[in-house]
């Protein structure tokens, strides 16, 4: 089972990110920010293809940062 975390950078530094594989078929990000007045967990399911596409896009729009 994968499973890791990421810290968010801003300006608060009261963030953060939870990825973990869910139930063998999804994969379940989790995204805390301190900031939302209620302080909650949202939380997003992605299958594998979706997932793969998701990690492209983010690869090709970080590549375009200068």
């Amino acid at each position: 089972m994968a499973k890791f975390e990421l810290k968010l950078l801003d300006v608060n530094n009261d963030g953060w990110i939870n990825c973990e594989l869910f139930d063998d078929e999804l994969i379940k990000i989790g995204i805390k920010n301190h900031c939302n007045p209620l302080g909650t967990t949202d939380f997003v399911f992605l299958d594998k293809s979706t997932a793969i596409k998701l990690s492209k896009t983010l690869r090709t729009e970080i590549n375009k940062i200068v």
